[in-house]
């Protein structure tokens, strides 16, 4: 009788083996049925590869947030002036990176290790063409020639070395003459002391002929020339350097003369707080119509900035907003733009864009043409970027090889295998 008892036990545990496995079979193919793929999934569906998501999305994660497993998030800007065109340039917000050359995995062109921050993970071309239209550039004199160098004491070392300035100028230059409605601004970190280098750089970069001259540079807080005008007279780049003489000897606009800079690093990223960097005039100086809102914090950590990038930068936003005296930000500098908990810097830049341009919510809201106010009916997050009849890229956006899509192992293998009781059972 123990033994028949026994017996019936192990073929109970068996058939409820078998059930629940079946059970975990039919919940996996309903999910596959289900799940979004092959660039269907929209922002903040899970996926499990980068041509899973639309355009202008990559399959990420956060787990500074707990967010663990991958879901798709926004890669690419809404590029403004394709929505609302024809207004003063600083009436737009920019999406601008931090040390834009700062890269990871770039190769070491001196033969050592390099020590130094990294704070993009991908190139320049890239970031351009993910609707970065504000490049940070670190040039000093090295080697006899002029590099881009994430260094200090304002000096180059062969172990800080990045590239020479010029590859990255190419790149711009390569940008702009494909995209001739796009304007694109330069801020140099200027340790450049050799005489007529940067503007003798840029001429070699092919790039003067897209040179914004600093005499049409409104002196006194006026409007800018409209982004029309500016096209129109290809006046499509805009190079500011932190070295004041560089303006009367070389015609490179002193930075701090137009525009309004919030602190840089640690303070910038205080909640509730919003001061002047010191080389800048008070925020709420009226003589200056532009205004570089810094947002990354000294220390730069890849895997912290999707955390950075959500709820405390729009906070950020709105804190120096009122600092500036209800000045919306033209640029927002941040570290590894593509991070975020889902829409991150993009959707931040696309509220700011609309409440300044057509008085919604978003600029995916706009409507070209219509009277201020009048709003598109949609629902935030928005699926995928607009596409832009002016600089509008689509496509599957990627990282460099050690920030790469993030892919994580089949459904089935992971519940199968993460459920050591089963073997109880039989």
């Amino acid at each position: 009788m123990l033994a028949c008892l026994t017996d019936y036990l192990s073929l109970c545990r068996v058939t409820a083996a078998i059930g629940y496995l079946f059970l975990l079979l039919f919940s996996f193919f309903i999910t596959v049925y289900t799940a979004c793929f092959n660039g269907s999934c929209q922002v903040l569906d899970s996926c499990s590869q980068a041509t899973d998501c639309g355009p202008g999305l990559y399959c990420g994660n956060c787990p500074a947030l707990g967010k663990s497993q991958p879901f798709c998030t926004r890669g690419q800007a809404i590029v403004p002036t394709s929505i609302v065109g024809g207004l003063p340039f600083n009436k737009y917000s920019w999406l601008m990176t931090h040390n834009s050359f700062s890269i990871v995995d770039a190769p070491s062109l001196q033969g050592v290790q390099r020590l130094a921050f990294y704070n993009q993970e991908d190139t320049v071309t890239n970031q351009l063409m993910n609707g970065v239209r504000g490049l940070m550039l670190d040039m000093y004199d090295f080697n006899g020639d002029i590099w881009l160098c994430h260094s200090f004491r304002g000096q180059c070392f062969n172990f800080t070395a990045f590239q020479p300035a010029i590859n990255t100028l190419r790149e711009v230059e390569t940008f702009l003459s494909q995209n001739p409605s796009e304007i694109v601004t330069i801020v140099i970190e200027d340790y450049v002391h050799t005489p007529k280098g940067l503007s003798n750089l840029f001429l070699n970069a092919g790039l003067d002929k897209y040179w914004f001259p600093v005499s049409k540079m409104p002196k006194k807080g006026e409007d800018w020339p409209t982004v029309n005008e500016m096209v129109q007279a290809n006046h499509r780049l805009l190079v500011f350097t932190s070295v004041a003489s560089k303006e009367a000897e070389e015609g490179i606009a002193y930075q701090w003369k137009y525009i309004l800079e919030n602190e840089a690093g640690d303070p910038g990223v205080k909640p509730g707080s919003c001061p002047n960097r010191k080389e800048s005039r008070p925020l709420n100086s009226k003589s200056a119509s532009l205004f570089l809102m810094n947002y990354f914090p000294s220390y730069p950590v890849e895997t912290e900035a999707c955390k950075e990038h959500s709820a405390p930068l729009a906070d950020m936003i709105s804190t120096c907003f009122k600092a500036a005296g209800s000045m919306m930000p033209n640029f927002l500098a941040v570290n590894f733009y593509m991070r975020s908990d889902g829409g991150g810097v993009f959707y931040d830049l696309d509220s700011m864009n609309g409440q300044r341009l057509c008085g919604c919510n978003t600029i995916a809201a706009c409507q070209a043409g219509a009277p201020f106010g009048s709003c598109k009916n949609i629902t935030m997050p928005s699926s995928s970027p607009m596409t832009n009849t002016a600089g509008g890229f689509s496509g599957s956006v990627q990282f460099s090889k050690s920030a790469s899509t993030i892919y994580y192992p089949n459904q089935f293998a992971i519940g199968f295998f993460s459920i050591p009781w089963m073997l109880f059972l039989l």
